[in-house]
């Protein structure tokens, strides 16, 4: 754990940048890849900087207006300090989704055939991203109450909170569920699902993993029902994925009725 990797010159790199930008590297390369052979791969190579400058927008409007207005309203001239930190991948999802469907209806190509292929990349990013958390020390979990746990060094988040406390490893086990979410995924891929099936399954998946690991978080406020804004956010995630899923299947059935007749 290790929230400076080193420094050159004075300027200090920290390993939040390093893998975060790693992490990227590889959903592109995994995005570029599942591409293959079809009409969207020459396309993604294009989507990276609506995808990367709407993620970053995205990212930090969710940490500053859903997960920490408390300190952001009392504190307004931070809000466009985004270099302090603080963003939020559910956030940074967002913004990204939003900047493909303005990408694909100004290329006039299928967002859902688009997102299908992007769907096992951005989650294979996500895994690779919680290192960075892991190593910045943030994304972390509340006291175990048991000598089980993480105790983070000082010069992190986590200690500056809780000091030397057994804390849950909730960011290791949300990157260690996303590669099963991955996996799964992958094997999706050889199963005929409606058009958008693949990112549809991607969503529910992660919201179920990230609503049930929020429980263990210790850095977020919480507020109707014990829940945090990641709860709230995955609950909504669900509930929208799983309606439009169920209404793609559906209306395939009855597609497939007709043809039959």
């Amino acid at each position: 754990m290790r929230v400076i990797l080193f420094e050159v010159g004075g300027l200090s790199i920290r390993s939040y940048g390093v893998i975060v930008g790693l992490a990227v590297l590889l959903a592109i390369g995994v995005a570029y890849y599942l591409a293959r052979g079809t009409n969207y791969q020459k396309h993604i190579l294009n989507l990276v900087f609506y995808v990367i400058f709407s993620a970053i927008i995205g990212a930090r409007i969710w940490h500053v207006f859903f997960f920490q207005w408390g300190y952001y309203s009392k504190h307004l001239g931070e809000i466009f300090a985004i270099w302090n930190g603080g963003i939020s991948i559910q956030g940074a999802l967002i913004g990204g989704f939003i900047a493909v469907a303005y990408y694909a209806r100004k290329e006039k190509i299928s967002f859902w055939g688009l997102a299908d292929i992007l769907a096992p990349a951005i989650i294979f990013g996500q895994a690779v991203g919680r290192i960075a958390c892991f190593l910045n020390g943030d994304a972390f979990g509340a006291p175990t109450g048991t000598g089980f746990g993480i105790v983070y060094p000082e010069g992190t988040i986590a200690f500056e909170r809780y000091g030397s406390v057994p804390l849950w490893p909730a960011e290791i086990w949300e990157g260690q569920l996303d590669l099963i979410v991955f996996g799964i995924l992958l094997v999706l891929k050889n199963i005929k699902l409606p058009k958008g099936g693949q990112f549809l399954s991607y969503n529910i998946m992660y919201a179920l993993v990230r609503f049930s690991m929020e429980f263990l978080r210790g850095d977020s406020p919480r507020y109707a029902l014990g829940w945090t804004a990641g709860q709230w956010t995955s609950m909504s995630i669900l509930v929208i994925s799983l309606s439009v899923f169920l209404y793609f299947f559906t209306r395939n059935q009855v597609k497939e009725t007709v043809h039959r007749v």
